[in-house]
């Protein structure tokens, strides 16, 4: 399958999701950018009758889990933080598209065999991240072979991330993801990149990313922090706005994740 009829095949992926999410509060409508010709919506009711392969991520065998992957490291930090956000997370895409994500999160080292189920891996904490050897190689092949990894900093990841993404990855530097990227599109509009959630060092935030091909792999969200985000509203007391802003964006994610995957 070439480049355009995959690129033209997550589109088509991505608009049936929309189109057939929940009605939404006001608060979860999509804004108006989503607003496409009529026309782009006139297709044969089985441009939607999508094989259930369409949910198959070709890393395995075995059927994939639709949920998120906690990734457990070693090094010190603490990769269980933000307990509540991913479940918050998986209720807003559950609640707001067609894809029938677990309620639970995973949690999974990547030198577990069922790696591999999980097309969707995060990693967040505020320490040190030490992978080994097997765990490098494991990573670089989970990635090419088709894996997402979203990665948050929640404040004191960054020299640590960046220096064990650099080993998994030697040629592929992380670079920052185009405004104009389907990541800031696909579901909600982010016009302007990623909303900046928690101040850190006060520094705008940035989406830094790897490309595998013409397919963003590794999505880092930088001086945001959305899974401070996806958490409970109470846990830090953030505006209604920012926790929405949040969960949007992590929307994107998730849809981005399942819709770009390579065609077996």
């Amino acid at each position: 399958m070439n480049r355009g009829w995959r690129a033209l095949v997550a589109f088509f992926a991505a608009v049936a999701i929309v189109a057939a999410a929940r009605p939404l509060s006001a608060l979860h409508r999509p804004p108006s950018a989503l607003r496409l010709p009529s026309s782009a919506f006139r297709l044969p009711s089985s441009a939607f009758r999508l094989p259930s392969s369409a949910f198959r991520l070709p890393l395995s065998a075995s059927a994939i889990r639709l949920t998120v992957a906690r990734l457990q490291y070693d090094g010190g930090g603490d990769w269980y933080a933000n307990p509540s956000s991913i479940p918050n997370l998986l209720q807003a895409i559950r609640e707001r598209t067609a894809i029938k994500v677990e309620k639970n999160e995973a949690r999974v080292r990547l030198t577990d065999d069922r790696l591999w189920d999980y097309p969707f891996l995060h990693i967040t904490g505020h320490g040190n991240i030490k992978l080994s050897e097997v765990e490098v190689s494991r990573l670089r092949e989970y990635l090419l072979r088709g894996g997402f990894l979203h990665v948050s900093d929640n404040y004191g990841l960054d020299t640590a991330f960046r220096r064990e993404i650099a080993r998994v990855f030697p040629d592929r530097p992380l670079i920052d993801v185009p405004l104009t990227h389907p990541i800031y599109h696909l579901v909600y509009d982010f016009p302007k990149g990623l909303p900046k959630i928690h101040e850190h060092d006060g520094k705008p935030p940035r989406g830094f990313g790897i490309f595998i091909g013409d397919r963003l792999s590794v999505f880092y969200d930088y001086e945001s922090d959305l899974g401070n985000g996806w958490e409970d509203v109470q846990v830090y007391n953030d505006p209604p706005e920012l926790h929405e802003q949040a969960l949007r964006m992590g929307v994107n994610l998730f849809v981005y994740a399942m819709t770009s995957r390579p065609v077996p």
